[in-house]
């Protein structure tokens, strides 16, 4: 069941040590560009339930609502190599009445090499009509609770934000 602890504080990033395998990658040795996506989504979908004691299967049966994506901003920066151990960050950057975009990106084992940053922006959508439904005010207390405060996302272009998190590699 979905439950909102006030008194709890919550990260703002998750992270995931990921090794890069080898039915993933393309004939060049490199991380297929449809995998990213794999990867990063399988890494959130680990943490969050241990950071935020949150399933979305708890969300889906206790307001027959989800999250589905509306889009994605991708860049691929620097290859993610056959064998290669990788650090896959994510962490909510925006929320409004009925959306989220949470931020997604993978760096070298050392976090010396900024390899890929993806932004997606998903609706929250009633499960039997498919229209788009506001988050209930616990939703939107947890929302806030787990989004980063250091990013200005309305007036934050993606490509600024690209250099940002090299900045910081």
């Amino acid at each position: 069941m979905f439950y909102f602890d006030e008194e709890k504080k919550y990260p703002k990033k998750t992270e995931s040590r990921v090794k890069v395998r080898f039915q993933d990658c393309d004939p060049l040795q490199h991380l297929n560009n449809a995998k990213y996506f794999d990867y990063y989504f399988n890494a959130r979908d680990d943490q969050v339930p241990k950071l935020y004691n949150v399933e979305m299967a708890d969300i889906f049966k206790a307001y027959k609502a989800a999250w589905v994506v509306y889009n994605h901003q991708i860049s691929y920066l620097k290859p993610a190599m056959i064998g290669e151990w990788v650090r896959i960050f994510s962490g909510l950057v925006w929320y409004n009445n009925d959306t989220i975009v949470v931020e997604y990106y993978m760096g070298d084992d050392q976090n010396t090499h900024l390899k890929n940053i993806m932004w997606s922006t998903l609706k929250f959508i009633n499960v039997k009509n498919g229209k788009r439904l506001d988050h209930t005010n616990e939703i939107l207390k947890f929302l806030k609770a787990t989004c980063y405060d250091s990013i200005d996302f309305p007036t934050m272009s993606f490509q600024d934000r690209i250099k940002q998190v090299k900045e910081k590699f």
